[in-house]
């Protein structure tokens, strides 16, 4: 399987994880926090094998740019959180590194 699918469900896994973390409100209702915990536990065994074949600054980088971008989006539509101009502005420079290194990076 290609490094990039395993950073993909790395991605995915950690923004479940933050989504789940927002819902068990500070670990209140801990079966979220619990399965929380299960989603960035299984984040880091998928996210090893990208590592393996892909620089590990690129990796971290896209890893943490497209997670910041897919929580913002989910806390917009999700939980009803606002974001100024300014905010959003930052948040696609943000994409737009993640996507730049994604196009730059052999492999």
């Amino acid at each position: 399987m290609s490094a990039w699918v395993f950073l993909g469900a790395a991605i995915a896994l950690e923004v479940a994880g933050t989504f789940l973390l927002k819902l068990s409100n500070g670990f209140e209702k801990w079966h979220w926090g619990a399965l929380s915990i299960a989603c960035y536990s299984m984040c880091f065994w998928v996210l090893a094998p990208a590592m393996k074949v892909l620089p590990v600054g690129v990796v971290y980088a896209i890893w943490a740019g497209v997670g910041i971008v897919a929580a913002s989006i989910i806390g917009l539509l999700a939980f009803g959180e606002r974001l100024g101009v300014v905010q959003m502005l930052c948040i696609a420079l943000v994409l737009i590194g993640a996507v730049g290194l994604r196009l730059t990076t052999e492999n």
